[in-house]
């Protein structure tokens, strides 16, 4: 009987953890986010990217959480889906923000590749545990008016069909504003930092038990 009991016991114990978006050891749960140079720092400052605004931001509205930055420059969806696999079982994240595909665009790459990739990252970070939150990107007309469409739209589908949680356009308002990005008018420079992290903020808050202000 004793033993049933100190069984029971360590079940509600880890359930109260799950429930207060922490961990059975009682370490904050991770926000892994999961991206390329946009949420990389590249070209910025350190800890002045959007990614590191949101782990202090995390710090005071939800600090059961914690946020480790998995970003590489120049990833592709691609390099992705190989490499999330070891990061989910090494972090074990309640939460994985995908923010990739831009450099697919940019390249032309096969949008039909992209989905794919970006359709099994979500897919193995549910597998994982975790709730997904799908960051979509534009491009400019490069290869054509119909592949930059077809480049946006692939996000809206996706997460429509996975019923994952999506940021529609990391740049929201100010895309067309060179004075935001950095010289080669690609990468947001660091007064766009605060603007992203608030359209991240808007869709990740809610997949969090945060402070109310």
């Amino acid at each position: 009987m004793l033993n049933l009991i100190a069984a029971w016991l360590r079940v509600a114990l880890l359930c109260a953890a799950l429930f207060a978006g922490g961990t059975a050891s009682g370490k904050p749960a991770a926000i892994l986010v999961f991206g390329d140079s946009l949420s990389a720092e590249y070209g910025l400052p350190r800890d002045a990217g959007w990614v590191r605004l949101l782990s202090d931001r995390v710090a005071k509205e939800a600090a059961q959480y914690s946020v480790v930055n998995a970003s590489i420059s120049g990833e592709t969806t691609s390099g992705g889906r190989t490499r999330l696999p070891q990061l989910l079982k090494q972090h074990q994240p309640s939460v994985v923000v995908l923010q990739l595909g831009a450099n697919d665009g940019l390249r032309g790459l096969s949008l039909t590749a992209m989905r794919e990739n970006l359709a099994t990252m979500v897919r193995t970070s549910r597998a994982a545990g975790a709730q997904v939150l799908l960051v979509g990107m534009r491009i400019p007309p490069n290869y054509g008016r119909e592949y930059s469409e077809r480049f946006a739209a692939v996000y809206a589908q996706l997460a429509r069909e996975e019923r994952a949680a999506l940021v529609p356009f990391l740049l929201d308002g100010f895309a067309d504003d060179l004075a935001y990005f950095q010289a080669d008018r690609i990468h947001p420079a660091e007064r766009a930092q605060p603007r992203m992290l608030e359209t991240v903020w808007r869709q990740l808050a809610p997949l969090l038990r945060t402070k109310r202000r």
